[in-house]
């Protein structure tokens, strides 16, 4: 038992049993047992939270239990246990936990179980479907080269049930090397054309090409975009591909989709020039901002944000304004605020600062305006903050709270200080989590006093991330 709690209950029992009213006692009893046992599930928390439980648990756990680990952490985003997590996928043949092992280093892409991944494709009869799909997809996603011979021998065998992973597999897998990227694509094209994938399989063969990186693939793909009696998804999935690879041989092909009828293909091709440069590119984006198809100006909208295109900027504030699509309205501002020169930012200002807009353009607004200048916009968005909770404006509130409370200032803290501190002192829960992150980003030591009190609070959230705020500040939370 713990020793905290022994002393507890000791001290109790001593105290009672000096009491001169023994029926006091008696009839007072059960508080003693009520208080004691009610610190059960505290000590049981607190136990669960240490790094020691956490180690036993990787050695000795059920899989129910590491994967309830593997939550935690993942929610945590911490690193500290990788790894014992290593060491338990060398060892363990329980199924289950070597998939949800594979799965959380893939979706994190973390290095460290390559070698026990290759081990479970190349000793398939020994896994079951899931870890060998788990372990596939790892591969893939860590981009490992070494695995390219295995994936590719096990592609050979033409077994049904591993194609689709091996194909999403290994165009990533090889993509880190020029030479074993033009080995793996004139594998796929080869296999596309004079073996039988199945039909569900030609569209995962042409991204994976588009994976690869490799130009070889080009000419290949090429002839399916510009092939109109070709089906629509393979022709999309070939117009992606070459976007992924972004050979100039391809602009070509890619501009001659724009003026299709199939306003599918369209977007398509608006959303894959982002890569590419030039006079014909910029007009077919900026052409495509008058497309009645709405996913074709989204398209021609993130186009504009990842070329950083200026000449987009009046139609952006067209859209921004004035779009009948939400998403569309949604994608323009944050093309405004990825371009952010002079014009864009004064049309966020007009948007964030406008009450006739809706929450929504508000909110996205501050959000890129903060992320522009987070000095300069910070005390405006406070200042819209607290308007929007005396008007009882929830929805706005929250938003503006959120953006508020991800804020990362360069300059002078005073006044993120004294936000942070209001919020800590003041707040609910959702306040003080956010004044707790407004500390940590910024380095705000002055508030440990604040930081301190929080760590020992009853909701166990709270004080969590108290506690790693004081930690990342170098902050000792002194003993109760």
């Amino acid at each position: 038992m713990n020793n905290d709690k022994l002393i507890i209950i000791k001290y109790i029992k001593n105290s009672l049993c000096t009491n001169k009213n023994y029926t006091f006692i008696h009839k007072s009893s059960w508080l003693l047992y009520f208080f004691i046992f009610s610190l059960f599930p505290v000590f049981a928390q607190q136990n669960q939270n240490s790094e020691s439980y956490r180690r036993d648990v990787i050695r000795y756990g059920t899989e129910t239990e590491i994967a309830a680990l593997i939550h935690t952490i993942r929610t945590e985003n911490v690193e500290y246990l990788d790894e014992d997590f290593i060491r338990l996928a060398q060892t363990t043949r329980n199924q289950d936990i070597l998939t949800r092992l594979f799965g959380f280093f893939a979706e994190n892409e973390k290095k460290g179980l390559e070698t026990r991944a290759m081990r479970a494709v190349t000793e398939r009869e020994d896994e079951t479907n899931q870890t060998i799909y788990s372990a596939i997809d790892y591969l893939g996603k860590l981009r490992v080269a070494e695995a390219v011979p295995v994936i590719l021998e096990l592609l050979d065998t033409e077994e049904r049930r591993f194609l689709l992973y091996g194909f999403r597999a290994i165009g990533r897998a090889s993509s880190s090397d020029k030479d074993l990227a033009d080995e793996t694509a004139l594998f796929l094209i080869d296999y596309y054309d004079y073996r039988n994938p199945g039909s569900d399989n030609y569209s995962v063969i042409i991204a994976s090409l588009g994976d690869t990186g490799s130009s070889l693939a080009v000419p290949f793909l090429v002839n399916i975009v510009t092939n109109t009696d070709e089906r629509v998804p393979l022709r999309i999935a070939a117009i992606n591909a070459l976007s992924v690879i972004g050979d100039d041989e391809a602009i070509e092909a890619i501009l001659s989709c724009i003026g299709t009828n199939d306003p599918n293909v369209r977007s398509a091709a608006v959303a894959a020039l982002s890569p590419f440069s030039g006079e014909a590119v910029d007009n077919a984006i900026l052409d495509a901002f008058r497309d009645s198809y709405y996913r074709t100006r989204l398209a021609a909208a993130q186009a504009s944000r990842e070329r950083l295109l200026e000449a987009a900027v009046p139609y952006l504030r067209f859209r921004a304004e004035r779009d009948e699509v939400a998403n569309v309205r949604d994608e323009a501002i944050r093309a405004l605020g990825a371009i952010a020169n002079e014009e864009a930012v004064g049309t966020l200002e007009s948007l964030f600062t406008d009450a006739r807009s809706a929450d929504r353009i508000r909110i996205l607004a501050s959000e890129m305006l903060m992320k522009i200048d987070s000095d300069r916009f910070f005390s405006r968005v406070v200042l819209e903050l607290n308007d929007a909770k005396t008007r009882n404006q929830t929805a706005l509130y929250n938003g503006f709270l959120k953006v508020v409370g991800e804020a990362v200032l360069q300059g002078s803290k005073t006044e993120v200080e004294r936000v942070a501190h209001s919020f800590m002192q003041n707040g609910a829960i959702v306040e003080r989590l956010y004044g707790l992150d407004l500390a940590a980003n910024n380095n705000l030591n002055s508030l440990s006093e604040q930081i301190i009190v929080l760590a020992r609070d009853r909701n166990e959230s709270l004080a969590r991330r108290a506690r790693n705020t004081a930690e990342k500040l170098g902050i000792e939370i002194p003993e109760a």
